[in-house]
């Protein structure tokens, strides 16, 4: 039930060190509960006044508040352990996602992602904060208290500790139906939250076409199984619930009735039997609670299994190398560059090479591999073989620190922070100046966004509150690069391609000056953005089958020329 991977939590070994001590005075204080309110009720049947049994009323309460003393310090401690342990699980999980990229993304899928850095880290947190207690509960207070019965009655003692391996045995029975319908649970709560996200990403596209109703019903019978797995889950809960309370309740009332039958035949005398009575409850409490919260466990272990295998996904650990700035003299030069995804061919020996400050355009149709390309540029990729030669430094691929410090990526769908639109401008560029603000929103042409705002730059963004289209997060996200002045390398993976053509050659006045003086690599699949460009790749099922100017691949009238023609219809030429 316990993962494995909790022993290897920072300072674990003092958190269950200091609930093992806890635990312990947890036992005693309700041993003492039990014995002063016994005493009481035992000096009260035999005659003695309401008035001298003072001292063991204030016993009773002093030991009951230090009971729930313990309990509040107890849960305070573990309440910001856990809570430290999920922000340092969502900042692995983050640094895993910003180090691999968009591939481990696409793998376990968008929606999934998004659902394990929030729900499921909360999951997490909730896990830990359940699992250590319950456990270290389970483990100490049951035992400490058996062994005070012991020693008040000997065979109410046997009677404990022999129905309280068959409640285990019961509940391991049924622990592991649970954490099959669990597991079931887990799996199908990814796909809606997989298939949940790309159909809202899509859509538009599916209102275009008339088939989001279609999808609607997807949707439906998506949520629907997910809906049946979650009841089948809560049907064995709550049985097992429910025979957990019956056996702990007929195993109270066996002692019970002993203990009248012993006391009536005056084998046993009324201050042990009271007190055995009142602690054979507190004995079965600690499985009680783990059984209550088992299935909250179950689903925290699943989150955190699940952001595990994420985090040890195997990457390309690089060995650093001093990578040197780019500048208009420098020169990167890639050989052979190949890459297998899943068995198949994604790009075949890709070679090309550029210098100093030039716009490279790469294009072909949808699967051609331009995505691919991108990503191994970004060092998002590691390809399976190739050489990569920049300023005479061998490198073995793209995945260097000190190259990709010095990338400005634009993807299809840039992030809006749930931060003001100044915040959202300035994220990577928090110093920049107002002038130097107000300049980078006129050239990418987000001024009459500006002025419709209520709170002009100040107005929050994202998460519920103001919404953006497409073209506008776009403008956004060109200007955070605009604002940066450092990066020479700018990658642009199909930046406009949801966009409608007059939104995008609105956008395209703001983007051109931001290639300036910089080394683009700009993948697409209009044919307009190749007139501006120094060099074209033209790709066809991961090959490159054409370089060169857009002239010289116009007069060539190879696959270039056909493509040009194929989308001329677009009117995007």
């Amino acid at each position: 039930m316990m993962d494995k991977a909790l022993m290897g939590l920072s300072k674990i070994k003092q958190i269950m060190g200091m609930l093992a001590g806890l635990a312990v005075l947890q036992a005693l204080f309700i041993i003492g509960q039990a014995y002063t309110l016994a005493t009481v009720i035992t000096h009260l049947w035999e005659g003695k006044t309401m008035k001298g049994q003072g001292i063991w009323l204030l016993s009773f309460f002093i030991i009951f508040l230090a009971r729930h003393g313990v309990t509040w310090l107890r849960n305070h401690i573990l309440d910001r352990y856990a809570a430290g342990q999920a922000q340092v699980l969502r900042k692995q999980l983050l640094e895993k996602v910003f180090r691999v990229g968009p591939s481990i993304v696409q793998d376990q899928g968008t929606g999934n992602m998004t659902t394990m850095a929030l729900e499921g880290i909360n999951q997490v947190e909730n896990y830990i904060h359940l699992i250590l207690v319950k456990m270290m509960n389970l483990m100490i207070i049951p035992w400490i208290i058996l062994a005070f019965i012991f020693y008040l009655d000997t065979q109410s003692g046997w009677i404990l500790i022999v129905i309280y391996p068959l409640i285990i045995l019961f509940m391991v029975i049924l622990g592991y139906a649970a954490r099959a319908k669990a597991d079931r649970q887990y799996a199908s709560f990814q796909i809606l939250a997989n298939h949940f996200i790309d159909s809202l990403r899509g859509l538009d596209t599916l209102k275009m076409f008339g088939i989001s109703k279609r999808y609607g019903k997807s949707i439906y019978q998506t949520s629907e199984a997910f809906r049946k797995s979650t009841m089948s889950t809560l049907k064995i809960a709550i049985l097992s619930s429910f025979a957990l309370d019956f056996f702990t309740t007929l195993s109270v009332a066996i002692v019970a009735v002993l203990l009248g039958l012993r006391l009536l035949n005056g084998v046993v005398f009324l201050l042990p039997a009271l007190t055995v009575l009142i602690l054979a409850p507190e004995y079965f409490l600690p499985i009680r609670d783990f059984s209550a919260d088992y299935h909250a466990t179950l689903d925290g272990k699943n989150a955190m299994t699940a952001i595990r295998e994420v985090l040890e996904t195997p990457e390309t650990v690089s060995e650093p190398i001093a990578v040197p700035t780019w500048n208009e003299n420098s020169t990167i030069s890639v050989d052979n560059l190949s890459l297998d995804y899943e068995g198949q061919s994604a790009l075949t020996q890709v070679a090309f090479s550029a210098k100093g400050f030039q716009k490279i355009g790469v294009i072909g149709m949808s699967g051609s591999g331009k995505s691919t390309l991108m990503d191994i540029i970004s060092g998002f990729l590691t390809p399976s073989s190739g050489n990569v030669m920049l300023n005479q430094h061998q490198l073995s691929n793209f995945t260097q620190q000190e190259w990709q410090k010095q990338l400005l990526y634009i993807p299809q769908h840039p992030y809006i922070f749930q931060l003001s639109l100044r915040e959202n401008l300035t994220f990577y560029t928090p110093e920049a100046t107002e002038e130097e603000i107000s300049k980078a929103i006129e050239v990418v042409g987000l001024s009459p966004l500006v002025a419709e705002l209520p709170e002009g730059l100040e107005t929050q963004l994202g998460g519920g509150a103001r919404t953006l289209s497409g073209g506008q997060a776009q403008r956004i996200a060109l200007a955070r690069a605009f604002l940066d002045h450092s990066r020479k390398v700018l990658v642009f993976d199909e930046p406009t391609a949801h966009l409608d053509i007059e939104t995008e050659l609105e956008i395209k006045e703001g983007m051109l000056p931001l290639m300036e003086n910089r080394l683009v690599f700009f993948a697409t699949h209009r044919l307009h953005w190749m007139h501006q460009m120094d060099y074209i790749i033209v790709l066809k099922e991961g090959e490159i089958i054409e370089t060169g100017t857009f002239d010289e691949l116009v007069t060539q009238k190879g696959h270039f020329y056909d493509l040009t023609k194929q989308m001329r219809r677009d009117s995007d030429v």
